[in-house]
């Protein structure tokens, strides 16, 4: 029972990324005026981390006993979720405003913050792909 709550755990996770980044997102932005998707999706964003830190913490402690390598990763997606809603959204959010508000460096500052965002993402779904891989054997 436990090994299909974490395995239960892990893919609700990976799907909940997955949607998110590769269905939600986007459709946010070509569905809504540029401005409403940007303050919309910037009210998301912290309960997206939060799915990331709960579910992956979740998905670690149920793995922790049957799969410790899976365990591992989930542990790190987790920890990844919290960096990403506690230090880099922020510092994203802040350069965006900054670049409104017409300060010329802070786009620039605002795209490799952006760029790291989603370079951060794609490794944490990673790491859930191989953790359910891992998981699985």
């Amino acid at each position: 029972m436990l090994e299909i709550a974490a395995l239960l755990a892990a893919a609700t996770l990976f799907g909940g990324m997955v949607s998110f980044s590769a269905l939600f997102a986007p459709l946010v932005f070509l569905k809504l005026p540029a401005e409403t998707a940007g303050r919309f999706i910037r009210a998301v964003f912290p309960w997206y981390y939060l799915f990331v830190i709960v579910a992956g913490a979740g998905a670690a402690l149920l793995a922790a006993a049957l799969a410790p390598r899976a365990a591992a990763l989930l542990a790190l997606v987790a920890a990844g979720g919290l960096v990403a809603r506690q230090i880099l959204m922020p510092a994203i959010n802040r350069a965006r405003d900054a670049d409104l508000a017409g300060d010329a460096r802070a786009g620039s500052r605002f795209a490799v913050l952006h760029r790291g965002s989603v370079v951060l993402n794609v490794a944490q779904m990673i790491a859930v792909a191989v953790a359910l891989v891992v998981f699985a054997r």
